[in-house]
Order: C-alpha cells, then sequence, then structure tokens
C-alpha cells in the first residue's frame, strides 16, 4: 500500500467517481463522530430479509438426490410417451445423447432407423425364437432350459449365470456399464436396466443405480457436482448473467466456469496462474537465489542467517570461505577485512565483477519481496474468513439463544447479527481475492494501482469496522446481568453497517471486474483538458494586447471547473 498521503491523492483524482463507488451520496452516520464514513451508503437498517433478497437473483438451483431422480423420471417418461417406446428403451436413448430431451426427438424424427441401429434399440431381434426344450448358451455353451436363459432386443441367448458375471465384470468397471452391449462380440443392441435389476446381484445394483445416477448430471453441460468434499449436492447453472459464483446447501461457494472457489472479481486465468504459483517450485528457488549463496567446492546452496563472513560447508564438504567473495578463508584475515568485512569483495565489486550476480540476487529478492507480501495478506484474510465461519457456526448454535435470553427479544429478531456474519465472510472473500488481483495488475499503470489501492484500503477499513462491532461490541449485550437499553440503538448501527458495507463491496466487485475503467475515462478527460488548454494558450499568443489576455482568461474558466 501506499503512503496516506498518495492515498488522498488518488481520492482526489478520482473525485468524480466518488459517487459511483460510495454507492450513492448519503453517508452512514453512528454514535462514533471521529470515525470515517468510507463511503459506504446507508440501507434499510431493518432489512432483515437482505440474504434472502440476494439469493432470489440467483441464476443456479441446487439439487439433491432425490431432485436429480424426479428429473431422470420425467425426462424418461416424457420420451416414452412421445415416441411410444418403452421406459427402457427411452432411458438408452436419453444417456446416449446425454439426456437432451430435445436432442432425443431431432435426432428420432430425422432418422429413426440410423438412431436405432447407433444406439442399438432393435425393432425385431437378430436370433429368432424356438419352441426347443433346451437351448445352448452362447458363452459356456451348455444347454439350459428356457426359464434359465435370457436375451435382450437380439434374442443371442446367453445363461443367467453367464449374464450375472457379465453384468458383473462391467460394473466393476466403471460408469461404462450404462453403455452396455451385448456379449456377441458382434451384436450392438443395447442392455437396458431392466436386467441389471433382474440379474445383478444387490451390491451391483447399488453400484449401477449410482452411475445412472450420477450420469444425469455429468453428462450434462448445464449441471455439475459441488466440487466440496463429501457434497453431494449438484448445481443446475443457467448461463447468461456473467456471474459464475454459485453457492451450494453445503455452504461451499465455487466458480461454475472453473470450479475453483469462488473468486470474483478476479477471473479464472488469474486464480489459475495464482494457485499454480502459490505451490510452484519457482517460489522456493527464487527464495534459494535471494537468500543464499553456493559453496564455491560442492555448489550446495547456504543461507546466512547470522554472525560473521567465516562460513563452514556442511559435511561432508566442510569448505571454509569468504561469504562475500566466495574465496577461501586461508587467504583472509585481518588484512582483508577480518571477520566482519571483505576489502577483497569491494575492491572487485567497485571492478564489476560481481555486478551481474548481484543483479540477479537483488531481482529475485525483490520478487519474492513482492509476492510475499501479497500471499500473507491473501492468507491472512483466508484465516480470517475461517475464524469467521466458525464464529458464525457459534452464533447459530449457542450466542443467539444466550443472547435472546439476556436482551428478552425473540431470536427471529436477532437474524441481523447471522446477516452480518455471513456478509463478513462474503467481503473476506472477495478482499482475499482483490490481492491476487493487485499482484497482477501492470506495474506501468501507475494511476489504476494508485485507485486500486486506495479502493482497497477503503473496504478493509470498512469491513473491520463491521467485523469489529459483531465481534467484540457484541459481547458486552452477550454478558449483561438483564435488558440494555442501547440495545436497538446497536441493532440499528450493526444492521446499517451490514448493508452499506454489502453496498461498497459489490461497487467494488464491479469497478475491478470492469477493469477500472473509470481511471481510464478520468485519464482521457484529462487528455482533452490538457488539450484544451494548450488550445487557449496557442490563442493566447496569437493576441495582442489586454484583449489577448481576457481572451486567454475566459478560456481556463472551463477548464477550472472540469
Amino acid at each position: 500500500m501506499d503512503s496516506e498521503e498518495d492515498m488522498l491523492d488518488a481520492h482526489d483524482m478520482e473525485s468524480g467517481e466518488d459517487d459511483f463507488y460510495s454507492g450513492g451520496t448519503d453517508d452512514y452516520n453512528d454514535s462514533d463522530d471521529g470515525e470515517p464514513d468510507y463511503g459506504f451508503v446507508e440501507e434499510d437498517a431493518d432489512d432483515s430479509a437482505m440474504i434472502a433478497s440476494h439469493r432470489s437473483q440467483k441464476n443456479f438451483c441446487v439439487l439433491r438426490e432425490e431432485d436429480i431422480r424426479r428429473h431422470q423420471i420425467d425426462n424418461i417418461e416424457r420420451v416414452s410417451v412421445v415416441l411410444s417406446i418403452t421406459e427402457v428403451e427411452a432411458s438408452i436413448l436419453l444417456r446416449h445423447f446425454h439426456w437432451s430431451v430435445g436432442r432425443v426427438h431431432d435426432e428420432w424424427f430425422a432418422d429413426e432407423e440410423r438412431v436405432r441401429k447407433t444406439v442399438g434399440i432393435l425393432e425385431s431381434p437378430v436370433v429368432q425364437p424356438t419352441n426347443d426344450s433346451e437351448l445352448t448358451c452362447g458363452i459356456c455353451f451348455d444347454a439350459y432350459p428356457p426359464e434359465k436363459i435370457a436375451s435382450v432386443s437380439c434374442g443371442h441367448p446367453f445363461c443367467t449365470t453367464c449374464w450375472t458375471g457379465y453384468i458383473s465384470t462391467t460394473i466393476n468397471d466403471g460408469p461404462g456399464c450404462l453403455m452396455l452391449r451385448c456379449p456377441d462380440p458382434s451384436c450392438l443392441a443395447a442392455v437396458g436396466h431392466d436386467m441389471v435389476d433382474k440379474l445383478a446381484s444387490e451390491e451391483d445394483k447399488e453400484k449401477y443405480n449410482r452411475y445412472f445416477l450420477r450420469s444425469y448430471i455429468e453428462d450434462n453441460r448445464k449441471m455439475k457436482w459441488c466440487p466440496a468434499p463429501g457434497c453431494d449436492f449438484a448445481i443446475d447453472f443457467a448461463a447468461g448473467s456473467g456471474n459464475y459464483d454459485v453457492s451450494c446447501l453445503c455452504s461451499f461457494s465455487f466458480c461454475w466456469n472453473c470450479t475453483e472457489e469462488a473468486h470474483r472479481p478476479v477471473d479464472c486465468s488469474t486464480v489459475s496462474k495464482w494457485i499454480l504459483k502459490n505451490s510452484a517450485e519457482s517460489e522456493n528457488m527464487n527464495w534459494i537465489l535471494a537468500n543464499s549463496k553456493p559453496c564455491p567446492r560442492c555448489k550446495r546452496p547456504i543461507e546466512k542467517n547470522q554472525g560473521c563472513m567465516h562460513m563452514t560447508c556442511t559435511p561432508p564438504c566442510k569448505y571454509e570461505f569468504c561469504w562475500l567473495c566466495l574465496g577461501a578463508w586461508m587467504d583472509h584475515g585481518e588484512r582483508t577485512g577480518g571477520f566482519y568485512a571483505c576489502n577483497r569483495y569491494e575492491v572487485a565489486k567497485q571492478e564489476g565483477q560481481y555486478d551481474e550476480t548481484e543483479r540477479r540476487r537483488e531481482m529475485a529478492k525483490n520478487s519474492l519481496e513482492r509476492y510475499t507480501h501479497y500471499y500473507e495478506r491473501w492468507a491472512s484474510n483466508q484465516t480470517s474468513r475461517q475464524k469467521a465461519m466458525a464464529d458464525l457456526r457459534q452464533a447459530q448454535t449457542q450466542n443467539l439463544e444466550k443472547l435472546s435470553d439476556r436482551q428478552c427479544t425473540p431470536e427471529s429478531q436477532l437474524k441481523f447479527v447471522l446477516e452480518a456474519w455471513l456478509q463478513i465472510i462474503e467481503c473476506r472473500r472477495v478482499l482475499k481475492w482483490t490481492y491476487a488481483y493487485g499482484y497482477y495488475l501492470p506495474d506501468h499503470e501507475h494511476a489504476k494501482r494508485q485507485f486500486f489501492e486506495y479502493l482497497q484500503g477503503e473496504a478493509e477499513s470498512g469491513l473491520e469496522r463491521l467485523h469489529q462491532c459483531v465481534e467484540k461490541d457484541l459481547g458486552q449485550f452477550l454478558n449483561a446481568e438483564g435488558p440494555s437499553k442501547d440495545f436497538n440503538d446497536y441493532r440499528t448501527k450493526l444492521a446499517g453497517l451490514t448493508s452499506v458495507t454489502k453496498n461498497y463491496f459489490e461497487n467494488l466487485v464491479k469497478a475491478l471486474e470492469n477493469g477500472l475503467a473509470d481511471v481510464d475515462s478520468h485519464a482521457a478527460c484529462s487528455s482533452k483538458s490538457t488539450s484544451s488548454k494548450s488550445t487557449g494558450s496557442s490563442s493566447k499568443t496569437r493576441g495582442k494586447g489586454k484583449g489577448s489576455s481576457r481572451t486567454g482568461g475566459s478560456s481556463r474558466i472551463p477548464d477550472d471547473n472540469l
């Protein structure tokens, strides 16, 4: 972050955009007259439906297991009725066409015969049925009575024992069992779930039904499973809004596009680079380069964290050398500067012998320090967010009931506390990713960087104010002996801080997703203003006497008002 004076300069520079980033012109004021208002706007302090109204605008739907099964059954019944086929055949068609009812209808009515052949739904059997008392299994070649023989639409006879083994092996191989075909190598007839229900073991049936259920989500481009560990919910996403952040019922929020943790206002490519950088070995190499030097003999990197310039490499090398010039220590002593200096190094450095090495080390050190600055703050906000989530759970399970008893207020009227915690959790997530945004912001865009850091600083201040209000100020009411006359004022203050913080962060996200376009537009206006001043100056130069002075003066008036 820049100094406070730099932040004020950035604020003055962008004063034309104050209304947008503050969300309006009415400031939120409370009893703390000495505290800044952070540019927030006050909304309805009793807006207890804030979270509900926010969720009503979402462009996704969370599906439970029963919802998925209901959708599957509805689609199968629709296709079965429209195409006049069995439900087993309808399910085979839907799986082949990735559960797209519209595509099934289009392909079927365009060329039914081709679809039947491709999918494996035969109109007539390949092997005609006989009235023989015994039939030969096509796998084990033993003879069985007809009741021990089973076949699909093709009519190829196989005994139930071989069918069971064939189905079990395929199911244990994975989800490919959903596209199971007749055991005859030359036959493409599909095997439906009716054969599985009839011949498979209970364990295999359970696996098959699980694959069948998951195929509805995994084959559908509009649906995805929640990536949170142990979560069985799915998300049905409606594209078109430009916002890819979705929240599962398990409380995990993620990006629909890349399935990483929700990361607005940062785009998916930046998140990918940031995560890779956090886990890459390149940062380890930068640290080694910036903080260590190679042993002149064995080349093993050595870190000097204290003491004099006399270095001794670890066994088995045990080479003794000077940390500064890397020369053998036996050539050093009082004449070269003692234990804490090296005249040879200073002379060689003046002659330019160490310029490139020192330049590389300095670059690595600066790069590492810059990365560390952003990463520490990114990780700190993540830790604060996790702590806030734990505090929210405690508020839900313990504090709300206790507060209700102490203040003689129904729990239904204390939802503003939970809403404040939910807002803190969301804002911590946004603030965390602004540090990844700042790390990849180009260094040459000085105006954008200065304005970004000002906005980020204001967001941090406002969030800390809200966090302190709900985390510390609430304690006096939780530990009170009885109802407090100041509790209603506290309710108004906390609800107001929650709403204005929400408003500021929403505008901050929009601004960053826009690439801070307002800075560019301000620069364009400044360029136009400069051009206008230049034109006025030219007119003044061409004029003569007092008349020219008056002309020049009149041209400066609109410039001063820009």
